[in-house]
């Protein structure tokens, strides 16, 4: 990429933050449409304003060979985003064919098994984090948002802010997950953040700006339920399970 080429794409994908932002997507969608734009960008050399309908065939036919169905239909909507906002241009649709849909359900995690996963979590940031997603049924990005404010112990739920479809919902809160908070919070004392990141610390917890990171959480639970020999998935989603856990 020649330092004009490459100026040039950097004042595009400037403008394409900026209109994600003004659009009002979630933080999730921004961040997909922006890595979107740099990924097809480094695959055609900065050259985006001029792209035929064979070369974007061949791209995304090419994508759909090393990513997931989901991860081709975010960098198409991100690249039409793109077209839409940036280039003011026409969107040409792309003759995709989208694979068959496919329903599946989830691995049963047992009360057992998933009691066995918290005490194998040596990281206790990570381990209160786990036990707190599972005994209310919160999403991964729910529990790494999650707020001191938002525990209310006097009503014994949770309110959980911009969940899916940027709705906010209230949540049931146990009594053996709100004793773990106040076991967790009472180390790290962060004035905000119920789980702050790792980055200082628990010690100087109190001064992150971030939550938890979402990869590392990710990572975490993989390499332990590997440690644990157990074959099932463990997806960080939204199954409740209520029980004890002594930190």
């Amino acid at each position: 990429m020649t330092p004009s080429i490459e100026a040039k794409f950097n004042h595009y994908y400037s403008q394409h933050c900026k209109h994600l932002a003004l659009q009002g997507l979630q933080p999730k969608t921004i961040d997909a449409y922006s890595r979107a734009i740099r990924r097809i960008g480094e695959h055609f050399q900065g050259h985006l304003d001029n792209l035929s309908q064979d070369q974007l065939l061949d791209y995304f036919h090419a994508l759909l060979n090393r990513l997931s169905w989901s991860a081709v239909k975010l960098d198409l909507y991100g690249l039409k985003f793109f077209y839409t906002h940036v280039l003011h241009k026409p969107w040409v649709d792309i003759p995709m064919i989208k694979p068959p849909r496919c329903t599946r359900i989830p691995d049963i995690v047992t009360v057992e098994e998933a009691q066995q996963l918290f005490r194998a979590t040596r990281k206790l940031s990570y381990r209160v984090f786990y036990f707190t997603i599972y005994s209310m049924g919160l999403r991964l990005g729910e529990g790494l948002s999650l707020e001191v404010g938002d525990i209310d112990a006097t009503r014994m739920r949770v309110h959980i802010r911009n969940a899916k479809g940027n709705k906010d919902r209230l949540v049931p809160l146990p009594f053996n997950t709100l004793q773990v908070l106040r076991q967790f919070w009472a180390l790290h004392r962060h004035p905000t953040l119920m789980f702050p990141n790792r980055t200082r610390g628990l010690k100087g917890a109190q001064l992150a700006e971030s939550p938890l990171d979402r990869g590392g959480v990710q990572k975490t639970i993989s390499l332990v339920t590997q440690d644990m020999g157990l074959k099932k998935r463990f997806p960080v989603t939204r199954y409740a399970i209520v029980m004890p856990l002594t930190c």
